[in-house]
């Protein structure tokens, strides 16, 4: 079934990637066999995304499989829904994003962390970043917003940068 056991098909390929990273395995394309890759690949998922949650998780104890899930299926939502579940051809341009110190609003990383997450939903990050990476994680805990609740809101506001500043703002104030 496709969609209905799509969270335990994930908890197994994430199990997997645990399992295969603590046991040594450092290359993304060799962490997760084909079955698994497979059922990835057709709910817009990577290999390297899987690569980089067993990364995080087993050098900092995160973001967790909870983090994992939720993140994942509002990337799979976007890629069956808005795009009809064909991957997109284009990658985002990792030296075009801003600085990591770079702010808007008085909020830091917030202006490098929304084209992150516009790739991300749009399964166009290159291996060389990861959504939810430390940086990322350190912005939400900073701001107390939930990284799949952000990036349900730049689904929301896809278009309109000004509209989700305006809600990271408005949830950071009222932490």
């Amino acid at each position: 079934m496709k969609n209905y056991d799509f969270t335990s098909k994930f908890r197994a390929a994430y199990d997997h990637a645990i399992a295969q990273y603590a046991k040594g395995v450092r290359e993304a394309g060799k962490l997760l066999d084909p079955i698994h890759t497979a059922f990835l690949a057709a709910n817009g998922i990577t290999a390297q995304h899987m690569f980089d949650y067993a990364e995080d998780q087993a050098n900092g104890g995160e973001p967790g499989y909870d983090n994992a899930l939720a993140i994942e299926l509002v990337r799979r939502s976007y890629f069956l829904n808005a795009q009809g579940g064909k991957a997109s051809k284009q990658m985002l341009d990792e030296p075009k994003l801003p600085a990591k110190t770079d702010a808007v609003r008085g909020i830091e990383w917030l202006p490098r962390i929304i084209p992150k997450a516009k790739a991300k939903l749009r399964g166009e990050l290159p291996a060389s970043l990861m959504f939810c990476c430390g940086g990322d994680r350190r912005f939400f805990k900073a701001h107390d917003i939930l990284p799949s609740e952000f990036l349900g809101m730049v689904w929301r506001y896809e278009h309109d940068d000004a509209a989700l500043i305006d809600w990271v703002v408005k949830s950071s104030a009222g932490k």
